[in-house]
């Protein structure tokens, strides 16, 4: 477009009220909008997790006042010993385990003049930062595409590794999805709900009413504090933060039918539940658990079936796993698909140390989980032995 940007900084949530009927303008373009773009998500978001952190949303108008892209940012100290620390810039939404798919949402023909004004709106306030950490974006972004092309022009330093992810396309008719599953699962999924109807008195739910909510979330986070019981180990997943999150999502989402949690109840006792977010035509698993002691009647498999032959029925066109790759995922029928993380920072000074010091720990990771045991530990030893 060749257009100079004006850049205006929000740094409250007061601030960015006034902000909030543009910014759903701005998504209703945005062909590539997902829940984890949405004001509705990330408001919430940092009301629950923002604390020791700094709200940096920089919003971009074209010279008729159109908002034209966002860059939801925050700023944080990420400590790498007692003595050294370093100032970061991510994402809003990112650290806490709750977002993927997180973006720069832009008006299609803005990518560049957006890169470009938010690199040099950083530049202009390098004293503040050393680095940006832009992590769980589509591998189609084109923002993240604009982007890594503006930091190539400004020989900025930066990476870029890839992080897989499943999502799950569906067809028009449960009949039609069934035919691509493998012939063993086609058999398997009616199978193990007749099971449960012989043994049990079964309901397969969806809430509906805000007054059913707080029920619904607690048996979900409820059933996780078993499962981490029957492991032996602390549950971390249902901290006071992640509780205060789900509890304002859930009625805010519920009100505009973007929320899809689904629960299994056996004999009146809930064991199982699906947290899903419904926006357009995609459902984004967001959480899910299950009672262990039933794990041999397959519950988490029957809700999943149950909830995507209701989906379908819906108009739900892909079912998104989110992030990994785990098997499960792909007996569903789920495809590869790909995020990626954008670091970089000035081409000297602190921030340049720091990702030197992020890609040499990721890169030793890898080696650690692909080496055999035994190449692993030469690896070490010959590490030690050179320089001690």
């Amino acid at each position: 477009m060749g257009q100079l940007l004006q850049v205006r900084a929000y740094e409250s949530l007061e601030e960015l009220e006034g902000l909030l009927p543009a910014w759903d303008e701005l998504l209703s373009h945005f062909a590539t909008a997902t829940t984890f773009s949405t004001w509705q998500w990330l408001v919430p978001w940092w009301r629950a997790y923002g604390r020791d952190q700094k709200l940096k949303v920089l919003a971009f108008f074209d010279p008729r006042e159109t908002l034209v892209g966002l860059a939801p940012l925050a700023s944080a100290t990420q400590r790498i010993s007692s003595g050294l620390a370093f100032r970061l810039i991510r994402l809003l939404g990112d650290g806490s385990g709750d977002s993927d798919n997180l973006d720069l949402p832009v008006l299609p023909g803005y990518q560049d003049e957006v890169a470009r004004a938010l690199l040099e709106r950083l530049d202009s306030r390098v004293e503040s930062w050393d680095c940006c950490e832009f992590n769980t974006m589509p591998a189609g972004s084109p923002a993240a595409q604009a982007l890594l092309s503006q930091l190539k022009q400004r020989g900025w330093k930066h990476f870029l590794n890839s992080r897989p992810g499943s999502v799950l396309f569906l067809p028009e008719s449960w009949e039609s999805y069934l035919e691509k599953l493998p012939r063993n699962e086609r058999v398997r999924l009616p199978y193990r709900l007749r099971r449960l109807e012989r043994n049990y008195r079964v309901r397969l739910h969806k809430c509906w009413a805000e007054s059913e909510l707080p029920v619904c979330l607690e048996a979900l986070f409820q059933l996780h504090e078993k499962r981490w019981q029957a492991m032996g180990r602390k549950n971390r997943h249902g901290s006071e933060a992640r509780r205060q999150f789900y509890g304002e999502i859930g009625p805010l989402f519920l009100r505009r039918r973007w929320l899809e949690l689904w629960l299994l109840e056996l004999d009146g006792k809930t064991v199982a539940a699906q947290f899903g977010l419904r926006y357009r035509d995609t459902v984004f698993l967001l959480d899910e658990a299950f009672d262990p002691a039933y794990w041999v009647d397959g519950v988490g498999y029957v809700l999943r079936g149950h909830m995507l032959k209701q989906l379908i029925a819906d108009g739900v066109r892909r079912y998104d796993f989110l992030a990994g790759r785990e098997h499960f995922k792909s007996r569903w029928g789920a495809e590869l698909r790909t995020y990626v993380n954008i670091r970089f920072s000035k081409p000297s000074g602190r921030g340049s140390f720091y990702l030197r010091l992020r890609q040499a720990g990721e890169s030793k990771e890898w080696l650690r989980v692909r080496l055999p045991g035994p190449a692993w530990r030469l690896l070490q030893w010959l590490k030690w032995r050179l320089l001690g």
